[in-house]
C-alpha cells in the first residue's frame, strides 16, 4: 500500500446491530436546529441593521458637527478680523496689549476655544494661553496671506478641532495680519443623544418580531417533516443522499458489520469488484489487505492514497452515524494516477514562476552592487540551489565597465549550512580556461556540470579544494554569465548537495532567467555607483579642502553627503580685511550633478562678492540676482530645471568689536551657545530663498562674548522624513547644551551623535565657530585732524607703537604706507579721518574718512607729478583694498609680520 498526504482518525465505536433503525432524542433536536438557525440568522440581520443605523447616525452627526464648526470658525474669524480698529491695533507698537483683551472677550462671547491674531509671518499676538503669545502659529496660512480663507481640521492638544484663518486687510487691500479661530468638535452638536434612544427602541421592537416569526417558522417545519414515514426517511438517509452527492466518483457504503451495502459503477470499475459484491464482507472481495481493512474499519480518512492494481486511488471515508444516521461508513474513490503526474509538473512550474516573481520583487531593492548580488544568492538558496555564489569583476564593484578577461572577486555566497569549502566573500579568483565559470564567461552561455566528481575541467581549477567540495557533498553545478546588454559583469554559480538528483536542462533555463533578471539590477547598481562617484567627486572638489588661517574664530566643521544621492549643500570660511572673518553656509534644493554644479557656481560667486567687503544683506542681494539669471538662462536653453529654492546664511564676525552681522535667505536660523552653556536661536529675519527676488534682505548685529559659539548648519541636520524642523531644532539645542564644555570638534561630534539619522537622505553641513577677541593692546587708533601737518604726527605715533610691539623693522614701510593713505584722505576725503593699526597674523593699517570716493591704482607716466602713491602701497604690502561703511570708507593694507 502507498499512502500520500493522507489523514486518518479513529472512528467512534459502532452501535449494536439491534439499534440500527431506532430513533433517538437527538433526531428531534436535529430537526429543531433548523428553526434555531433561522432565529439566529434573523437576530444577526436585525443587529446588523441596528448597528448600521447607529453608525449612519453617528456619521451624519459628525458631518453636521464638523460643518457647523467650520461655519462658526469662519464666521467668528471674519467678524473679528473686520471689527473696527483691527488694522490700527496691528500697526500699533504693542498689538498684544490692545488685541488680547478683545480676543478673549470675543472668544467667551462666541463660545470658541481660541481666537488668535497674528502677523503675516505667523507670529501670535493673542492666545488664550499667554505663554504661547509671540510663538509661531501652527497651521497653513499661505492661502490667507494671498487673501483667501483657510479652514483646517487638526488634532490639537485639546482634541479634534476645526480652525479657520482669514486675512485682515488694510484699506488699500493689503493683508496686514491674520485672525484664526477654532472650536473642538465635541463642543458642537448633541443630535446623537436625542436620536439614539429612538433607534435602540426600534431595534428592540424588531428583535421581538423576529423572535415571534422564528417560533412560527419552527412550528411549521416540525409539522411538515412529521408527515414522512420511517421507510422513506431510512431510504433517503442510507442510500440516495450518499449516491446523489458522489455520482462522479466511486462510492461505496459499508455497514457496521463490514458488509458492502452499495457500490456504484465507478467504484466497481476502480476496485474491479465481482458482480455479486453487495451484501458480502469487504475483506472477501479480493482487494489488497490494506484497502480492505480500511474500508471495513470505518476509519475517518481524507485523501489517503492506496495502490490498487496499477491505479493510485485517493480514498475519503466518513462514518454515516455522525449526525444520527444509520451505522456504517461511506467512502469515495478518485483515480489520481494521471492527476498526480500532472499536478507534480504543475506544482514545479508554479514554484518556478513564484521564484521568478520573487526575483523581480526581491532583487534590486538597493542601488548597491554587493547587496544586489547578496539578494540573488539569498533568493536562490534553498528554493533553487543548496549553495549559490556570485563572482564579479572589480571594475563592476567600482561602477566601471569591466573587461572580458581578468580576475573576479567573490561578491556574495549563501548556503544551507556553513563550512562549505568554496571561495569566501572578498577573495580574488582567476578561473582556468577549463573551469565551467571560465567557459560561461568566454562562451557567454550557461554551463551545466551534472556530476562534478566526473568533471576533469572543473577539478583542474584547484585539485585540493575541489576534492574537499566533493567530500562535502556538493555534486552538481550550473554556471551562468551575468550579462547586461553587451557587457559581461561576472558569473553566478548554483551548487546542489542535499538532493541526490543532479541539475537538469530545464533547471538550466530557469537559472538563466533568474540571472538575467538579476543582471539588470546589478548593472543599474553599477551605473548608479559610477554616477554617484562622479557626483561625489565633483561635489568634494567644489568644497573647501581646508580652512584658511585666521585668529578670529576657532572653527570645526563636518560635511556628510547623502547616501541616496549628492546634494547641493556647501559652506565656507572667508578671511576679510580688518581681521574679520565671514562664515557662509548654503543649500541648493535637489540632488545630483545639477545641484552640485550649481552649488559650485554659488560658492565661487560668494568668494568673489566677499572680496568686495560687502555687507551681508548686499552680498545676498547679488546672489539673489545671480540665481535669477541662472534660472533664466537655463529656461531659455532648456538645459535643465531652474535652481530656485537655494538658501544661504552669511555672517561676518569682527574680533575687535566682537560684533557679528548676520543675514539669511530662507536658511535655518543659526544657534548661539553662550559661554555659560545657554543656547538660543537669534531672531534673524528669514528672507526669501535665493532666486525669488522682490524683497531686500535684513541683517541682525549681535555682540558676542568671547568664548561664545556660533553654530551654522543645513536643514539636513534638523529635518528629515521622520521628524519636523521644530523637533530637530529642539534636539539640536539639547545636544549643544550637553556639548558646550568641549572643543568645537567635540561639539560637532556630539551634535552628529544626537541628530544624525541612520541613512541620511540629504546632505549635512555643520560649522561650530568659537569666538575670540583681539586684545586691546593689539589695537592702536588715532584721530587725525584734516591738516597736512598732522601727517608727521601720525608717523611719529605709529613708530612709537611699532616699537612697543617690537616691530621696528616695519617702521619705514608702515610710515610710508600711512603717509600716502593719510595724505590721500586729507586731500581727497572728508572728516573725520582716523588711523587704526591691528596686530594680528599680519600688521594691518587702516585709514578711515567720511568720503565714499574710492582710490584707484594707476600707472603714472614719466612726466606725471602724482599717481604713484597707491602703486607704492601695492608694492610694499601683501594685500590692500577698500571697504565701505555707513559713514564713509576704509582703505586698508596688510604687511606680513617678521
Amino acid at each position: 500500500m502507498v499512502r500520500l498526504l493522507g489523514r486518518s482518525d479513529a472512528r467512534p465505536a459502532r452501535r449494536p446491530r439491534g439499534q440500527r433503525g431506532r430513533r433517538t432524542p437527538e433526531s428531534a433536536l436535529g430537526r429543531r436546529s433548523l428553526a434555531a438557525q433561522v432565529f439566529v440568522l434573523q437576530v444577526v440581520v436585525v443587529l446588523v441593521l441596528v448597528v448600521a443605523a447607529v453608525v449612519a447616525l453617528l456619521l451624519q452627526v459628525r458631518h453636521d458637527t464638523t460643518q457647523e464648526a467650520r461655519n462658526r470658525s469662519v464666521a467668528v474669524a471674519q467678524t473679528f478680523a473686520n471689527s473696527p480698529g483691527m488694522v490700527a491695533a496691528l500697526a500699533s507698537p504693542d498689538p498684544t496689549a490692545i488685541l488680547q483683551p478683545r480676543a478673549e472677550a470675543a472668544r467667551e462671547a462666541s463660545d470658541m476655544d481660541f481666537i488668535v491674531v497674528m502677523n503675516t509671518d505667523g507670529i501670535r499676538y493673542t492666545h488664550p494661553k499667554p505663554d504661547r503669545i509671540g510663538k509661531k502659529f501652527v497651521g497653513n496660512i499661505q492661502p490667507a496671506l494671498d487673501g483667501g480663507v483657510v479652514v483646517e481640521e487638526v488634532n490639537g492638544t485639546i482634541g479634534r478641532l476645526v480652525q479657520a484663518v482669514v486675512p485682515v486687510k488694510a484699506s488699500d487691500g493689503r493683508v496686514v495680519g491674520l485672525v484664526s479661530s477654532g472650536i473642538t468638535t465635541e463642543h458642537v452638536g448633541g443630535t446623537a443623544d436625542r436620536q439614539l434612544p429612538l433607534v435602540l427602541g426600534s431595534a428592540a421592537v424588531a428583535l421581538a418580531l423576529a423572535t415571534l416569526s422564528t417560533a412560527l417558522v419552527s412550528r411549521r417545519l416540525l409539522r411538515q417533516t412529521h408527515g414522512l414515514g420511517p421507510r422513506e426517511m431510512t431510504r433517503m438517509y442510507e442510500h440516495h443522499d450518499a449516491v446523489l452527492h458522489a455520482v462522479r466518483e466511486g462510492v461505496i457504503i459499508v455497514g457496521d458489520e463490514g458488509d458492502l451495502l452499495l457500490a456504484n459503477d465507478e467504484a466497481q470499475r476502480l476496485l474491479d469488484l465481482p458482480p455479486d459484491a453487495e451484501r458480502r464482507q469487504v475483506v472477501d472481495l479480493g482487494l489488497d489487505q490494506d484497502t480492505a481493512e480500511l474500508l471495513a474499519s470505518g476509519r475517518m480518512v481524507t485523501d489517503e492514497v492506496h495502490l490498487v492494481g496499477d491505479r493510485l486511488l485517493a480514498i475519503n471515508q466518513r462514518p454515516t452515524d455522525l449526525a444520527g444516521g444509520p451505522a456504517g461508513s461511506v467512502a469515495t474513490l478518485r483515480d489520481s494516477t494521471e492527476l498526480r503526474a500532472l499536478s507534480g509538473r504543475a506544482e514545479s512550474a508554479r514554484e518556478r514562476l513564484d521564484l521568478l516573481y520573487a526575483a523581480g520583487v526581491g532583487i534590486g531593492t538597493s542601488l548597491d552592487v554587493a547587496r544586489t548580488a547578496e539578494e540573488l544568492t539569498e533568493l536562490a538558496v534553498p528554493r533553487f540551489a543548496d549553495f549559490a555564489t556570485v563572482d564579479l569583476f572589480d571594475a563592476v564593484l567600482d561602477g566601471e565597465e569591466p573587461e572580458a578577461r581578468g580576475a573576479l572577486r567573490r561578491t556574495a555566497l549563501s548556503g544551507i549550512r556553513k563550512g562549505a569549502p568554496l571561495y569566501v566573500v572578498g577573495e580574488r579568483i582567476r578561473f582556468v580556461d577549463s573551469a565551467p565559470q571560465a567557459r560561461s564567461l568566454h562562451g557567454e552561455r550557461a554551463v551545466l556540470e551534472a556530476r562534478l566528481a566526473e568533471s576533469p575541467g572543473w577539478r583542474a581549477q584547484d585539485l585540493e579544494r575541489t576534492e574537499q567540495v566533493v567530500e562535502f557533498g556538493i555534486h552538481s553545478l550550473i554556471t551562468v554569465p551575468v550579462r547586461a546588454g553587451s557587457l559581461i559583469l561576472g558569473v553566478v554559480s548554483f551548487w546542489r548537495s542535499e538532493r541526490p538528483d543532479p541539475f537538469d536542462p530545464d533547471e538550466v533555463t530557469l537559472a538563466e532567467e533568474l540571472v538575467a533578471r538579476a543582471a539588470i539590477s546589478i548593472d543599474n547598481a553599477r551605473r548608479f555607483t559610477r554616477e554617484h562617484g562622479m557626483a561625489v567627486t565633483l561635489q568634494r572638489s567644489l568644497l573647501p579642502r581646508s580652512l584658511p588661517a585666521q585668529n578670529a574664530l576657532d572653527i570645526a566643521y563636518r560635511y556628510l553627503p547623502a547616501q541616496a544621492g549628492v546634494g547641493g549643500d556647501w559652506f565656507d570660511v572667508l578671511p576679510l580685511s580688518g581681521a574679520r572673518v565671514a562664515l557662509v553656509v548654503g543649500d541648493v534644493v535637489g540632488h545630483g550633478l545639477h545641484a552640485a554644479a550649481t552649488m559650485g557656481r554659488l560658492r565661487t560667486a560668494v568668494h568673489n562678492f566677499s572680496a568686495l567687503d560687502l555687507p551681508p544683506e548686499e552680498l545676498l542681494g547679488l546672489l539673489d540676482e545671480l540665481v535669477a539669471r541662472i534660472d533664466q538662462d537655463e529656461e531659455d536653453d532648456g538645459a535643465g530645471a531652474p535652481v530656485s529654492g537655494a538658501t544661504c546664511l552669511y555672517a561676518i564676525y569682527d574680533p575687535v568689536s566682537r560684533c557679528c552681522t548676520i543675514a539669511r535667505a530662507g536658511h535655518p536660523p543659526p544657534a548661539l551657545v553662550h559661554p555659560d552653556g545657554r543656547v538660543e536661536y537669534p531672531d534673524v529675519p528669514a528672507g526669501l530663498p535665493l532666486g525669488l527676488g522682490g524683497l531686500p534682505f535684513e541683517t541682525v548685529e549681535l555682540e558676542l562674548a568671547e568664548g561664545s559659539s556660533l553654530v551654522l548648519y543645513t536643514d539636513g541636520l534638523v529635518e528629515d522624513r521622520e521628524r519636523d524642523i521644530d523637533t530637530g531644532l529642539e534636539l539640536l539645542r539639547t545636544a549643544l547644551e550637553r556639548g558646550s564644555d568641549g572643543t568645537p570638534a567635540q561639539t560637532c561630534q556630539a551634535v552628529l551623535d544626537a541628530l544624525l539619522p541612520p541613512r541620511p537622505n540629504d546632505d549635512i553641513a555643520l560649522i561650530v565657530a568659537r569666538t575670540r577677541a583681539l586684545d586691546a593692546d593689539r589695537v592702536a587708533e588715532w584721530e587725525v585732524p584734516v591738516d597736512p601737518a598732522a601727517v608727521g604726527e601720525v608717523r611719529a605715533a605709529v613708530a612709537r607703537q611699532l616699537a612697543r610691539w617690537d616691530l621696528e623693522e616695519l617702521s619705514f614701510t608702515t610710515e610710508l604706507i600711512l603717509s600716502e593713505l593719510v595724505t590721500n584722505a586729507i586731500r581727497y576725503g572728508s572728516a573725520p579721518v582716523r588711523v587704526r593699526l591691528l596686530r594680528d597674523r599680519t600688521l594691518i593699517c587702516e585709514v578711515c574718512d567720511g568720503s565714499s570716493t574710492s582710490p584707484h591704482l594707476r600707472y603714472a607716466a614719466m612726466t606725471d607729478e602724482g599717481g604713484r602713491g597707491l602703486f607704492l602701497v601695492a608694492q610694499l604690502t601683501d594685500r590692500w583694498g577698500t571697504r565701505y561703511t555707513p559713514t564713509g570708507k576704509v582703505i586698508w593694507a596688510e604687511q606680513p609680520l617678521p
